[in-house]
């Protein structure tokens, strides 16, 4: 008998333990991966993020920078750590759709791999043309496309600048040439001079020669009207139905996370991003706040994935 109640015993305090382990999580720093260099766009956003995460989890977070191979290095290494919540990924639009289909091995599979979290936001584009144009808007543009085949130019600088670019030319049959530069100021000069005759890059990128009025704004490539661009309408609710392509970023764990800490995770980061002083700061940062969670979210990074793959496929472009 008494074996019996000691076993019992420590079999409740073995339950009390267990459960008193998954309530106090977190309980040490936590790191958060960013797979591009310090000073890049998403590790801004990713340090101004986990010290506002931090704050709601009473935990430092600490930003560990692993730039390389289109993100794919730092991937790699959140991929194979353990999956206990201390190790965190700052996700992109390139590391967990694009690259299964621009490298031959990435290291990792964006799916298998990662538990996504929750969606931080979201990084809308814009077609832009120089002021002196006579194109005002998405219409105008597609006639003017249509009337002239290949020949009117489009400036892209980044993968996803030339994917915005390839789903336009497909959904407004518009067949238009893309000429790629090596970034968005070399880009963004050559459509002010008059050596392109648009241009299509992050609002990021954009939005002070817009504000400014050098280049004017003809459409942005998320579904409705973006923040970032207010008064600026979306390519589909200018007649290109189902037009829609954008940058984003999602906070991911290595697969096998525990529930408690999953649970703990999204509640700390929906919190965060309910903030009206967080979602002004992330507009300021280029980043559209956009709330998405659970099996909604990995519908949509899914889907992502094979629009990326879809598209990256019809423009030819061959894995390295």
């Amino acid at each position: 008998m008494k074996t019996l109640f000691k076993s019992l015993v420590l079999l409740a305090l073995g339950c009390a333990m267990s459960v008193g382990h998954a309530q106090t999580y977190p309980s040490k720093p936590i790191k958060l991966i960013v797979p591009y260099a310090v000073g890049q766009g998403t590790d801004i956003a990713a340090r101004y993020l986990g010290d506002q995460l931090g704050k709601a989890l009473n935990q430092p977070i600490i930003v560990d920078n692993r730039p390389g191979a289109g993100g794919n290095i730092g991937t790699q290494i959140a991929a194979k750590s353990p999956a206990d919540g201390y190790t965190l990924l700052i996700g992109t639009n390139a590391t967990h759709a694009a690259n299964s289909f621009l490298y031959t091995n990435p290291g990792f599979d964006p799916q298998a791999d990662f538990e996504p979290i929750a969606m931080v936001g979201i990084l809308p584009l814009v077609y832009v043309t120089s002021v002196s144009n006579p194109i005002n808007s998405i219409p105008e543009l597609v006639q003017a496309a249509r009337a002239k085949p290949e020949a009117l130019n489009t400036a892209v600088s980044t993968t996803t600048c030339r994917m915005a670019h390839e789903l336009f030319k497909q959904g407004a049959q518009a067949p238009m040439f893309p000429v790629d530069f090596k970034g968005s100021a070399q880009a963004l000069t050559a459509v002010i001079g008059g050596q392109v005759e648009y241009m299509v890059d992050t609002i990021t990128s954009l939005r002070t020669a817009v504000m400014n009025g050098q280049v004017k704004a003809l459409g942005v490539t998320s579904a409705t009207t973006s923040k970032l661009l207010p008064g600026v309408k979306s390519i589909a609710e200018q007649g290109i139905a189902g037009y829609e392509l954008v940058g984003w970023t999602v906070l991911y764990a290595p697969q096998g996370l525990p529930a408690e800490a999953a649970r703990t995770l999204t509640a700390a980061v929906n919190s965060t991003l309910a903030r009206t002083d967080v979602q002004e700061k992330l507009l300021q940062l280029g980043i559209d706040p956009l709330a998405m969670t659970g099996e909604k979210l990995k519908t949509f990074t899914g889907k992502e994935k094979e629009k990326w793959g879809r598209l990256i496929q019809n423009a030819g472009l061959k894995p390295n």
